[in-house]
């Protein structure tokens, strides 16, 4: 008999969710994931950039890293102390307090933080060119305050302000980064800087020979002395007023003519009671130490391009002139105008000996013709604008007027974080060739995020084009790159 086939049920199939123990299916309670979600974002990088310049230049030798964080601030956004921990918060670092901030400065004077940073920008020049040549240039930095003290005076100004001021001697090497800064009266000469600046730079580091550059606000007598007896070189711009004298052979053999590029090489007396070029001989006088005792050395260069600018600028004086004359305009004793007894009249000899003298650019040395060809001393002089333009900098990009600073000891430490803020901004410069500006302006929209993703708190970078990371490549050391 055929075995009977029995259809037996399948095994149960577990569920989704498993049983419970009366048998009834309920699901349990499901895991929550949180949302992910930004916590924060910063510049980080723009500040990882400029740190990294920052210990490339050896500054880290201060071992003060609230100091270097005043110092990048000032880079980024200068501002008040108070207002600092915003502009740190944005580059993602946290704020010491004020109180701690300003302990800050006081170490920063009382523990000679500019000596060490003026060493090591000393050593950075060494290690990247030569100090064998130093511009020198002066600057004032006003304050809205109502009274004097011993630092701020009311001194001579360009813009004619009477508010207190102070004056800023800054010394810098051929390509405008600096090496030393000094601080004198608002009332205090411009002349009255030099020496003393020149001669702390060369004690500091040793130095015996070395060619300060300056331009003819620097010229005196007691300032050339003092630098030659100092055993040290010097080229300064020339006064054109004293053309005439040191021109006396050149204007008697050839006239008022000169030609496009013409350079003379000659002598000027170093005051005006010397006399050591004889006119009677045509050839200008080559100078020489031991036989003009009494003289330095003049170069004097002609240019047609000075003089088409030299002869505009006088005629719109010569015209302001004639109007101060004719009663047509108002205003304090212009040029080429003289006071009579009948009243204001035309100074035709003044202007006729301006005319003469269009297009001429005298240059004042103490190097021998054998060590430095003309050419050279012309072209070393006009290395001066670097300083200009590390004063421009430092008045406009890094705004070094001490607006909130009241004693001397405050001052001083501020005029120090312009001073390595300075040498950070010029590196960065120099290294990107973009203006500080620009590379600031480049770098702070790439902006990190800390992100919390499924409770994990992670950063993410910002995305990086190419031109971004050429900047960011040439700000960071060879050594320093992974």
């Amino acid at each position: 008999m055929a075995a009977k086939a029995v259809m037996v049920a399948p095994p149960t199939a577990p569920g989704l969710f498993p049983s419970s123990a009366g048998g009834s299916a309920t699901p349990s309670a499901r895991q929550v994931v949180p949302r992910s979600r930004v916590l924060k974002t910063s510049s980080v990088l723009l500040y990882e950039a400029l740190a990294g310049v920052y210990s490339s230049l050896g500054f880290d030798v201060v071992a003060d890293e609230v100091f270097r964080d005043l110092v990048l601030a000032r880079i980024v956004e200068p501002t008040s102390v108070l207002d600092i921990d915003r502009v740190l918060a944005e580059m993602g670092r946290r704020a010491v307090s004020l109180s701690t901030r300003k302990r800050t400065l006081r170490r920063c004077h009382l523990g000679a933080y500019r000596d060490q940073i003026a060493t090591a920008c000393f050593h950075h020049a060494v290690t990247n060119g030569d100090v064998s040549l130093v511009l020198y240039d002066v600057t004032t930095l006003y304050f809205e305050a109502e009274k004097e003290d011993d630092l701020r005076k009311v001194g001579y100004s360009k813009e004619r302000r009477v508010d207190p001021q102070i004056v800023v001697g800054l010394l810098v090497d051929r390509h405008g980064f600096p090496l030393e800064i000094g601080c004198f009266e608002g009332n205090k000469a411009e002349t009255f800087t030099i020496v003393p600046i020149v001669r702390q730079f060369q004690e500091r580091h040793g130095l015996a020979d070395i060619v300060i550059v300056a331009d003819a606000g620097m010229l005196s007598a007691a300032n050339l002395t003092d630098l030659d007896q100092a055993s040290l070189r010097f080229i300064v711009g020339s006064r054109v007023a004293k053309a005439p004298k040191d021109l006396e052979s050149h204007f008697r053999w050839h006239g008022d003519a000169f030609t496009d590029g013409q350079v003379i090489d000659t002598i000027t007396p170093r005051t005006g009671h010397r006399i050591e070029n004889n006119t009677k001989i045509k050839t200008e006088p080559v100078w020489d130490p031991s036989n003009h005792t009494g003289s330095w050395r003049a170069v004097w260069a002609y240019s047609t391009k000075r003089a088409a600018r030299d002869n505009k600028t006088l005629t719109l004086q010569e015209n302001k002139a004639k109007a101060v004359v004719a009663g047509e305009k108002s205003a304090r004793t212009p040029r080429f105008v003289k006071n009579t007894g009948s009243g204001h009249v035309l100074d035709e000899a003044s202007l006729a000996r301006a005319r003469r003298l269009v297009g001429l650019k005298g240059y004042v040395t103490n190097i021998p013709l054998d060590l430095m060809p003309a050419g050279d001393v012309i072209a070393n002089y006009h290395d001066l604008w670097h300083v200009e333009e590390s004063f421009r900098m430092s008045k406009t990009d890094l705004r070094a007027r001490p607006m909130f600073a009241r004693t001397r000891d405050a001052i001083e430490a501020h005029l120090t974080i312009v001073f390595t803020a300075l040498a950070v901004s010029r590196t960065v410069q120099n290294r990107t060739g973009l203006s500080l500006r620009r590379v600031i302006r480049t770098l702070k929209p790439l902006r990190s995020a800390i992100v919390e993703i499924n409770g994990v708190i992670t950063t993410i970078p910002p995305a990086l084009s190419t031109d971004d990371t050429a900047i960011l490549n040439t700000l960071t050391p060879p050594n320093s790159r992974h």
